[in-house]
Protein backbone atom coordinates (compact mmCIF):
# COMPACT_ATOMS: atom_id res chain seq x y z
CA UNK A 1 0.00 0.00 0.00
CA UNK A 2 1.36 3.41 -0.79
CA UNK A 3 0.36 6.35 2.10
CA UNK A 4 0.80 9.63 1.71
CA UNK A 5 -0.16 13.21 2.91
CA UNK A 6 -1.95 16.25 0.93
CA UNK A 7 -0.23 18.74 3.45
CA UNK A 8 -2.04 21.93 3.95
CA UNK A 9 -0.35 25.34 5.26
CA UNK A 10 -1.82 28.79 4.56
CA UNK A 11 -3.82 27.67 1.61
CA UNK A 12 -1.06 26.23 0.03
CA UNK A 13 -0.07 22.49 -1.16
CA UNK A 14 3.29 20.76 0.05
CA UNK A 15 4.68 19.03 -3.31
CA UNK A 16 7.69 17.48 -4.08
CA UNK A 17 9.92 17.51 -6.85
CA UNK A 18 10.77 13.53 -7.40
CA UNK A 19 14.84 12.24 -7.29
CA UNK A 20 13.69 8.89 -7.96
CA UNK A 21 12.12 6.60 -10.92
CA UNK A 22 9.87 6.35 -12.13
CA UNK A 23 8.64 10.19 -12.65
CA UNK A 24 11.58 11.50 -12.02
CA UNK A 25 11.85 15.49 -12.30
CA UNK A 26 8.13 15.32 -11.69
CA UNK A 27 6.03 16.78 -9.10
CA UNK A 28 3.85 14.51 -6.31
CA UNK A 29 2.85 14.53 -2.85
CA UNK A 30 4.88 13.24 -0.36
CA UNK A 31 4.03 9.27 -0.47
CA UNK A 32 5.57 6.10 -0.43
CA UNK A 33 5.17 2.18 0.32
CA UNK A 34 4.22 1.35 4.31
CA UNK A 35 6.44 -0.21 6.02
CA UNK A 36 6.05 -3.83 8.41
CA UNK A 37 5.19 -2.74 11.84
CA UNK A 38 3.92 0.78 11.11
CA UNK A 39 0.18 2.09 10.47
CA UNK A 40 -1.15 4.11 7.42
CA UNK A 41 -0.74 7.11 9.26
CA UNK A 42 2.14 6.75 10.64
CA UNK A 43 3.86 5.58 6.83
CA UNK A 44 2.22 8.80 6.16
CA UNK A 45 4.19 10.59 8.30
CA UNK A 46 7.25 9.11 7.91
CA UNK A 47 7.38 9.22 4.00
CA UNK A 48 6.32 13.25 4.36
CA UNK A 49 9.50 13.22 6.66
CA UNK A 50 11.77 11.13 4.04
CA UNK A 51 10.72 13.35 1.04
CA UNK A 52 10.43 16.57 2.89
CA UNK A 53 11.89 16.86 6.38
CA UNK A 54 8.25 17.98 6.65
CA UNK A 55 6.64 17.60 10.49
CA UNK A 56 3.09 16.84 10.38
CA UNK A 57 0.02 16.35 11.97
CA UNK A 58 -2.02 13.97 10.51
CA UNK A 59 -6.48 15.34 10.21
CA UNK A 60 -7.92 12.65 8.69
CA UNK A 61 -7.82 10.27 5.83
CA UNK A 62 -8.79 11.68 2.48
CA UNK A 63 -8.88 9.26 -0.44
CA UNK A 64 -8.41 5.64 -1.06
CA UNK A 65 -7.57 4.95 -4.68
CA UNK A 66 -7.54 1.62 -5.90
CA UNK A 67 -5.25 1.02 -8.99
CA UNK A 68 -5.62 -3.08 -10.17
CA UNK A 69 -4.23 -2.54 -13.16
CA UNK A 70 -0.62 -2.23 -11.04
CA UNK A 71 -2.08 -3.35 -7.77
CA UNK A 72 -1.80 -0.57 -5.95
CA UNK A 73 -3.56 0.74 -3.25
CA UNK A 74 -3.05 4.82 -2.20
CA UNK A 75 -4.06 6.29 1.16
CA UNK A 76 -3.86 9.88 0.87
CA UNK A 77 -4.22 11.89 4.28
CA UNK A 78 -5.25 15.52 5.34
CA UNK A 79 -2.41 16.61 7.08
CA UNK A 80 -1.21 20.33 8.35
CA UNK A 81 2.17 21.66 8.62
CA UNK A 82 3.97 21.63 12.54
CA UNK A 83 5.86 24.45 11.48
CA UNK A 84 6.49 26.02 8.27
CA UNK A 85 10.08 24.27 7.82
CA UNK A 86 10.26 22.05 4.99
CA UNK A 87 13.58 20.72 2.52
CA UNK A 88 14.26 18.29 0.08
CA UNK A 89 14.56 14.35 1.51
CA UNK A 90 17.20 12.25 -0.42
CA UNK A 91 13.96 11.08 -2.29
CA UNK A 92 13.22 15.06 -3.94
CA UNK A 93 14.89 17.37 -5.88
CA UNK A 94 12.75 20.02 -4.52
CA UNK A 95 10.05 20.85 -2.23
CA UNK A 96 7.86 23.91 -2.46
CA UNK A 97 4.11 25.06 -1.36
CA UNK A 98 1.65 25.81 -4.09
CA UNK A 99 -1.11 28.06 -4.17
CA UNK A 100 -4.10 26.28 -5.57
CA UNK A 101 -4.58 27.94 -8.82
CA UNK A 102 -0.48 27.68 -9.05
CA UNK A 103 -0.48 23.92 -8.75
CA UNK A 104 1.32 22.34 -12.04
CA UNK A 105 -1.00 19.68 -13.19
CA UNK A 106 0.82 18.81 -16.18
CA UNK A 107 4.11 18.31 -14.30
CA UNK A 108 2.32 16.01 -11.57
CA UNK A 109 4.23 12.56 -11.37
CA UNK A 110 0.75 9.90 -11.70
CA UNK A 111 -2.52 10.00 -12.27
CA UNK A 112 -3.09 9.14 -8.30
CA UNK A 113 -1.85 12.37 -7.57
CA UNK A 114 -3.64 14.61 -10.39
CA UNK A 115 -6.87 12.72 -9.05
CA UNK A 116 -6.19 13.46 -5.40
CA UNK A 117 -5.22 17.31 -6.17
CA UNK A 118 -8.70 17.59 -8.01
CA UNK A 119 -10.30 16.61 -5.82
CA UNK A 120 -9.42 18.18 -3.10
CA UNK A 121 -10.03 21.70 -4.74
CA UNK A 122 -13.35 20.58 -5.78
CA UNK A 123 -14.10 19.56 -1.98
CA UNK A 124 -12.81 23.45 -0.95
CA UNK A 125 -14.78 24.97 -3.74
CA UNK A 126 -17.74 23.43 -1.76
CA UNK A 127 -17.21 23.99 1.53
CA UNK A 128 -14.75 21.08 3.13
CA UNK A 129 -13.01 18.03 2.23
CA UNK A 130 -15.12 14.70 2.29
CA UNK A 131 -13.61 10.89 2.19
CA UNK A 132 -13.21 9.80 -1.21
CA UNK A 133 -12.66 6.01 -2.52
CA UNK A 134 -12.20 5.45 -6.46
CA UNK A 135 -11.16 2.94 -8.74
CA UNK A 136 -8.01 3.90 -11.42
CA UNK A 137 -8.18 2.44 -14.30
CA UNK A 138 -5.01 2.76 -16.00
CA UNK A 139 -5.21 1.76 -19.65
CA UNK A 140 -3.03 -1.17 -20.04
CA UNK A 141 0.35 -0.19 -22.13
CA UNK A 142 0.78 3.33 -20.64
CA UNK A 143 3.54 4.57 -18.13
CA UNK A 144 3.32 5.85 -14.74
CA UNK A 145 3.96 9.33 -15.95
CA UNK A 146 1.01 9.36 -18.79
CA UNK A 147 -1.34 10.84 -16.00
CA UNK A 148 -3.67 11.11 -18.66
CA UNK A 149 -4.45 7.51 -19.60
CA UNK A 150 -7.24 6.58 -17.01
CA UNK A 151 -10.62 6.21 -16.01
CA UNK A 152 -11.80 7.47 -12.80
CA UNK A 153 -14.57 4.70 -11.82
CA UNK A 154 -16.47 3.96 -9.13
CA UNK A 155 -16.58 7.52 -7.30
CA UNK A 156 -17.61 7.27 -3.74
CA UNK A 157 -17.69 10.96 -1.87
CA UNK A 158 -18.67 10.56 1.73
Amino acid sequence: MVVGCLIEHDNKILLCKRKIQPSYGLWTLPAGYMELGESASEGAIRETWEEARAKVKVISPFAQLDIPLIGHTYLIFLAKLMNPHFSPGPESLECRLFALDDIPYESLSFSSMLITLKLYIEDIKVGKPKFHYGLINKRPGTGPSEIHAYTFDYHLRT
